[in-house]
C-alpha cells in the first residue's frame, strides 16, 4: 500500500469525522453521517494496520476514531452521583448478598474470642506462656491503654488502617483457598480474646471494652465482611450454583470489588476514630456513639 497516496485520498473522511465528533450539537443527518465515517474510517485503520502499520498514520486516526466512539456513545466523567449511587446502591447490594456469611463469620469468631478470653483468665499454663506476672500486670495496667495513645493522631489513624486493610486484603485476595480466611480470623479472634483475659485477670475488663469499642465495632465488622467475602470465592469453587466454574468465579470476583472497596472506607473511618477519637477527653459511650 503507498501511504502517502492513501492518505491523500481518506484524508478529507477523516477530517469530515474529526470536525462532526467536536461539534457540540449535531443535526440528525449530521449524527448518521459520524456512524457512517466512523465505521469508514474504522475500516481504513484495520487496513492500515494490517499492510503498512505507520504509527504516525495509526495514532492519528486511533485519536480521531476516539473522539468519535465518545461522541456517538457519550462520554462520562465520574461524578459525585457516581460515588452516592456506590454508597447508596452498590455497596448496600453486594453487602446483602453475603449478609449470612457475615453473620456467620462473626458467631465463629466472637465465640473463639470468648473461648481464647475465657481460656487465658483461668489457665496459669497460658498465663505463664504469656508472659511473667509483672509483665502480664504491666500490660494491663499500663500498656494496653498507652497503646492507643504513644503515637500521634495522624501516624497512628494510618498505622491502624493499613493494617486492618492488609488483614481485609488478605481474607478477600486469598479466599479462594479456603484456608487462608479461617486462618487470619481465627489467629486475630484468640488475640482479642487473649487481650480481654489479661485486662479482666487484673480487673481492667471496662477499660478492655471501652477502648476496643468506638473503633472496634467498625473495624471488627470490616474484618468480618473481608472473611465472609474470602469464603463466598471459596465456596464458588465448591459450588457454582449450575454455572461453568470459570464464569461464576469471574462473576462473584467482579461483585466482591465492590465488598473490597466498602470494606477499604470502613477501616478507614476505624484509622480515623482510632486516632483522633479515642485520644479525645470523651465519656466512652460517647466515643462509641
Amino acid at each position: 500500500m503507498d501511504l502517502d497516496a492513501f492518505a491523500a485520498v481518506h484524508r478529507p473522511t477523516w477530517q469530515r469525522l474529526d470536525r462532526l465528533s467536536r461539534s457540540r450539537r449535531l443535526t440528525g443527518a449530521e449524527a448518521d453521517e459520524l456512524v457512517r465515517l466512523y465505521q469508514q474510517v474504522a475500516t481504513h485503520l484495520s487496513a492500515v494496520r494490517s499492510t503498512a502499520p505507520d504509527p504516525s498514520l495509526v495514532s492519528e486516526l486511533s485519536d480521531v476514531l476516539g473522539r468519535a466512539r465518545a461522541a456517538i456513545a457519550g462520554a462520562h466523567d465520574a461524578s459525585w452521583s457516581d460515588l452516592r449511587r456506590f454508597v447508596e446502591v452498590s455497596l448496600p447490594a453486594a453487602l446483602h448478598r453475603i449478609r449470612w456469611w457475615t453473620v456467620g463469620v462473626m458467631v465463629v469468631f466472637v465465640a473463639i474470642a470468648v473461648v481464647s478470653g475465657v481460656h487465658t483468665y483461668t489457665s496459669p499454663e497460658v498465663q505463664a506462656a504469656l508472659g511473667t506476672p509483672s509483665q502480664l500486670e504491666a500490660y494491663a495496667e499500663r500498656e494496653f491503654e498507652a497503646y492507643y495513645s504513644n503515637y500521634s493522631s495522624q501516624s497512628f489513624a494510618a498505622q491502624v488502617w493499613t493494617n486492618n486493610a492488609w488483614i481485609a486484603a488478605q481474607c478477600v485476595a486469598f479466599g479462594i483457598s479456603g484456608v487462608w480466611p479461617v486462618l487470619v480470623l481465627v489467629q486475630n479472634a484468640a488475640a482479642v480474646g487473649s487481650a480481654g483475659g489479661i485486662m479482666a485477670l487484673h480487673d481492667g475488663l471496662d477499660v478492655f471494652f471501652q477502648l476496643i469499642l468506638p473503633h472496634g465495632l467498625m473495624e471488627l465488622t470490616a474484618i468480618f465482611v473481608a472473611g465472609a467475602a474470602g469464603l463466598r470465592i471459596f465456596w464458588t469453587v465448591v459450588d457454582p450454583g449450575g454455572r461453568p466454574r470459570g464464569r461464576a468465579l469471574a462473576e462473584e470476583g467482579r461483585a466482591l470489588i465492590t465488598v473490597a472497596l466498602g470494606v477499604v472506607g470502613v477501616v478507614g473511618g476505624a484509622g480515623i476514630v482510632v486516632g483522633f477519637v479515642e485520644p479525645a477527653g470523651l465519656a466512652w459511650w460517647r466515643k462509641v456513639g
